[in-house]
Order: structure tokens, then sequence, then C-alpha cells
């Protein structure tokens, strides 16, 4: 059992926690709590960290069947990110799509006669919170991939991940360090790209989704850059009443890719 935070475990687990640059050069993040932890794909778990009194309540889940590495409750607590800590910590291997794969899984490209795209375009999107819900909210609504401008808040954060609820093992992601060519990229497979914008033209619920379809979505309080929002082949906005100026990231991302659901449905 490791009783002491001076373990090189568990100072290699703080610099996870804390940095993005450590998570790069591992490739690897933290994952908290079970229920996230019992999405883990097998192959991706590097290593089990639980407390005593939480492997034993909870021995005959088949997490344990993976090597295991018992640390003492005050141990635990120094290297969770959450308040109320559940006693239990993976390590896991990182799987990031390029670009190139998210296209390639298009429809249009290659022969691919897949359902037709729902792809979220992010750019500079800072709140690790907001970037989750995002995730956690495409799976739901069935979008088929996101991309990421390289100025998105690191998408292996603590909290990014937790905002995830697990999305994260299934939602195609990429970072793209060129969000303009990558719209454009995707207009070419006959995606059709719409920008969220307060000074669209048309309501989001005036056009037509069930074709292949990209929304792009900006930073929190600047909105989309020129540049990306030129990209776009529609710029559309959200109707709102009161004296509210725009949506959150998140829930603008909702908004728009629920429409686009039930419009397939």
């Amino acid at each position: 059992m490791i009783t002491s935070t001076s373990n090189p475990r568990m100072k290699e687990i703080i610099q996870l926690r804390k940095k993005s640059r450590m998570r790069t050069k591992t490739g690897t993040f933290l994952v908290e709590g079970l229920r996230m932890i019992r999405e883990i794909p097998a192959k991706r778990l590097v290593q089990l960290y639980v407390t005593e009194e939480f492997y034993k309540k909870h021995r005959e889940e088949p997490i344990f069947e993976a090597e295991r590495m018992l640390v003492s409750p005050q141990v635990f607590e120094y290297i969770s990110d959450t308040k109320t800590p559940q006693g239990i910590l993976a390590v896991v291997r990182q799987r990031v799509f390029t670009e190139e794969e998210i296209l390639a899984a298009c429809p249009g490209h290659s022969g691919q006669k897949e359902k037709p795209a729902h792809i979220l375009v992010l750019e500079n999107i800072q709140d690790p919170g907001n970037l989750g819900t995002i995730f956690r909210t495409a799976e739901a609504a069935g979008a088929t991939a996101i991309l990421m401008s390289r100025d998105c808040a690191d998408i292996y954060n603590p909290k990014t991940i937790r905002s995830t609820m697990g999305a994260i093992f299934r939602m195609p992601f990429a970072y793209t360090e060129d969000l303009p060519g990558a719209a454009g990229r995707l207009k070419r497979l006959g995606i059709r790209v719409y920008a969220a914008h307060l000074d669209g033209e048309r309501t989001y619920d005036e056009e037509d989704y069930r074709q292949g379809t990209a929304f792009l979505i900006g930073n929190e309080g600047n909105g989309l850059s020129p540049e990306a929002a030129a990209c776009a082949d529609v710029l559309i906005r959200i109707p709102m009443e009161g004296q509210a100026e725009s949506l959150n990231a998140a829930v603008a991302s909702a908004v728009l890719m629920f429409e686009a659901s039930r419009q397939r449905r």
C-alpha cells in the first residue's frame, strides 16, 4: 500500500492532474469515480489506484480484474481532484483522432455511405466544464464528430473529463491547426457549414440539417473570429427574449445539435 505523498507514482499523478504538458508527454490522463472508470475501454487502462475501503466494498466489480494499487485514504485525498473523493482513480491512455481520420469517416469521402455527417467545429472554447458538457451533449444529440481549434481547452483536463460523463471514450474528436482550412475541407465533402452568430441572417430553425451539417461555435466571451465566421455557408442565430445578449457556448451547441437531431428523426 502506498502511504506517502512522496512516492514517485503519486508525484506523477499530481503532475498529470495539474499539467497538460505532462499529459501530452506521457500520452495519458486521469479518470476518477466508479461510474466513469466503468466506461474505460480495457485496452486503454494503464493503472488503477484505490483505497482499501473502496476495494473491499466494490471488489466484485469487473474493473478489478485489472492490476490495482492500494493507497491510503490520506494519500488518495492528496492526489484526488474532487472535493469528496470516492476512492478510485485510473491512469488512461489517450486516443486522439487526426483531422484526416475525422474527414475520412464523413459520408461522401472514399465511398462512405454512413448517416449524414453531424459535426461540431469549436473555436477557442476556454472553459473546461463547457467543453466537457459539449462532448456529453454531442453524443446525446447524435453528432458524428467534433473538431477543435488548437487554442481550445485541453480535453484531458480533469474537469473536462468529469463533464463529459464518459463521452470522451465514444465521441471521435480532433484538434486542428487550421480551422478555416478544416471548414473548407468539410465543404468540399458536401457538408454545409453553419456559424452560430449574433449577426445571423436566418434563425437556426429555418434551415434544413438533414444532410451533411457542421456547426461552428465560438469562444464564450467573443464568439467566432471574423476568419472563422467567413468560412460558413450561412450565419444562423438563436432568437432570444429579455436582455440576454448571448447564450453559453455549451447551451448554444445543444440547441443547434438537437434541432439537427429532431429533423433527422
